[in-house]
C-alpha cells in the first residue's frame, strides 16, 4: 500500500523536460514568425531597428505571459481563455484590415517604423496562447524560469528570422506586399477561431 502511494506521488510530480519545453517554445513562436514575416514584407527603411523592436516585443510578451498564467492559474487564465480566440481574431483582423486599407491610400514611398501601439497589439495577440502555457507549466509542476526564458528567446529568434525572410520579397510592388501582409494577419485571425 505504501508503494502505491509513493508511486502516485511520483506521478503527480511529472514535469516538462527540456525537449518538451523547446517544442512548446517553437509552437508558441510560430505566430511570431508569421506576424514578423508580414511586417518584413512592408518595411522599406529602418529595417534593422524595426526587426529588433518587433523581435524584442514578441520575445518580451511571449516570455512574460507564461509568468502571468503560471501565477494566475485558475483565476485570470480560466476567465480569459474562454475569449482568447476572439481576442486574437479581433486584434489580427483589425491589423490585417488596416494593412489592406493602407495599401490603397496615397502615402510616402517609405514606411519608417512600427508604432508602439501596433507593437503592443501584436505582442498581446501573439502571446495569449503563452498565457495558457503558463497555466500548463503550473499544473505540470514545471519550474517557471527556464521555460519562460526559452519561450521568450525562441520567439525573439523566430521573429527576427520571419522579418528578414519577409524582407527578401521586397522586389514585389509595395501594394501587393501590404495586401499580402494584411491577408496573412487575417489568416491568423481566422485560424484563431477555427
Amino acid at each position: 500500500m505504501l508503494n502505491i502511494l509513493s508511486l502516485g506521488t511520483d506521478c503527480s510530480r511529472w514535469k516538462l523536460n527540456l525537449f518538451e519545453i523547446l517544442l512548446l517554445s517553437i509552437a508558441l513562436g510560430i505566430d511570431c514568425l508569421v506576424v514578423s514575416f508580414s511586417q518584413g514584407l512592408i518595411f522599406n527603411q529602418n529595417r534593422f531597428k524595426n526587426s529588433l523592436a518587433l523581435a524584442f516585443t514578441m520575445g518580451l510578451f511571449q516570455g512574460l505571459m507564461p509568468v502571468f498564467g503560471y501565477f494566475g492559474a485558475g483565476l485570470v487564465s480560466s476567465y480569459v481563455e474562454k475569449f482568447s480566440s476572439f481576442l486574437v481574431f479581433i486584434i489580427f483582423f483589425i491589423l490585417g484590415a488596416k494593412f489592406i486599407k493602407e495599401a490603397f491610400e496615397e502615402k510616402e514611398d517609405t514606411i519608417c517604423c512600427i508604432g508602439l501601439k501596433c507593437l503592443i497589439s501584436m505582442g498581446i495577440a501573439t502571446s495569449i496562447d503563452a498565457l495558457a502555457a503558463g497555466v500548463s507549466l503550473k499544473l505540470s509542476n514545471t519550474e517557471l524560469i527556464i521555460p519562460a526564458l526559452v519561450i521568450g528567446l525562441a520567439s525573439f529568434i523566430m521573429s527576427i528570422c520571419g522579418f528578414w525572410f519577409g524582407n527578401c520579397f521586397k522586389k514585389f510592388p509595395s501594394r501587393v506586399l501590404e495586401i499580402s501582409g494584411g491577408v496573412i494577419l487575417i489568416g491568423l485571425a481566422i485560424k484563431a477561431i477555427i
